[in-house]
């Protein structure tokens, strides 16, 4: 296989890794009273900004059956829940913690299609599994600064949520996309990302009022880093579409594992290269055990993609 399409699957890994690091200045310097629901907010109201783009690109996105249209509908409600406890776990861990946990996803995604499509699973792949799940395990144990130790269960929860979601809706993204196309698919996620922005906007008192003080008094500051995190997000977004349609899934599952590793080390850059951020990218503490993490869970998803 050419390398450019090893290279353009790294793509998507290594934008999500810098939105990981950017929500996290977010939620430790600007939303820490709005905190989760103000994120959401910006997050998908600011979906609104891709849609005259896809629209400009390909002009039949609108042409779109019922069918097609409730999929993707689901996937636009699963995105919201995902992207709620992905940002939850993230007000309470640092990067490098939680993201190491969205190598569950392509074990819950066989796991999904042993239950309700009756796949078989191959006992290579049960191994793979079996690795990731321990990897993940790893996290849970922690030791604070006083040489207590602490149960992370709170994060693992809404990352198995947030992972569970992700699994689901991938599914559901593929089953769309190859039979109307990308643009189309993309468009109407979006679309109803945008959509479910604007009803908690009117129906969360708490979460409008949050989001209209936030905006007021750090406004350009809130804009500039939301614009490019989003923007950063929904490239990571489309390209990861058409691998997904264009590649084999393995090597997507391969790709998707470098995930941590590009947190870590970004994580690291801005520790060091712009320390007057003064927000906890990365700590120190227990770094052993995240490397072992990554190391265990990168080596169940290429097994994963291998087998």
């Amino acid at each position: 296989m050419d390398i450019g399409v090893y290279l353009l699957a790294m793509v998507p890994p290594f934008l999500y890794a810098a939105t990981n690091h950017l929500d996290n200045i977010l939620l430790e310097q600007y939303f820490k009273e709005g905190g989760v629901g103000t994120l959401i907010l910006f997050s998908a109201i600011l979906s609104i900004i891709a849609l005259p783009i896809f629209y400009l690109i390909d002009p039949t996105v609108m042409q779109v059956n019922l069918y097609s249209f409730s999929i993707l509908t689901m996937v636009g409600v699963l995105n919201t829940i995902l992207l709620w406890c992905y940002l939850k776990a993230m007000f309470s861990d640092e990067p490098t913690v939680v993201v190491i946990y969205y190598q569950l996803v392509p074990v819950i995604a066989l796991g999904l299609g042993y239950v309700v499509l009756g796949e078989t699973l191959l006992l290579y792949q049960l191994w793979a599994m079996g690795v990731i799940i321990l990897g993940a395990l790893i996290l849970i144990v922690a030791i604070d600064s006083d040489g207590r130790i602490v149960f992370k269960a709170r994060t693992a929860v809404y990352m198995l949520i947030a992972s569970t979601c992700w699994a689901a809706e991938s599914v559901l993204f593929k089953v769309v996309a190859l039979k109307e196309n990308v643009w189309r698919s993309l468009f109407w996620e979006h679309a109803v990302l945008a959509v479910i922005g604007i009803l908690i906007f009117i129906l969360v008192p708490k979460y409008r009022g949050s989001f209209n003080k936030a905006l007021r008094l750090n406004s350009k500051s809130i804009l500039g880093i939301n614009v490019t995190n989003e923007i950063a997000y929904m490239t990571g977004n489309s390209i990861a579409a058409f691998v997904v349609v264009l590649i084999p899934v393995s090597i997507t599952l391969l790709m998707n594992s470098f995930q941590p590793l590009f947190v870590l080390i970004i994580g690291f850059a801005l520790h060091y290269l712009l320390p007057h951020i003064q927000v906890v990218h990365v700590s120190k503490g227990n770094l052993k055990q995240k490397l072992i993490a990554i190391a265990m869970t990168g080596c169940g998803a290429y097994m994963l993609g291998w087998s």
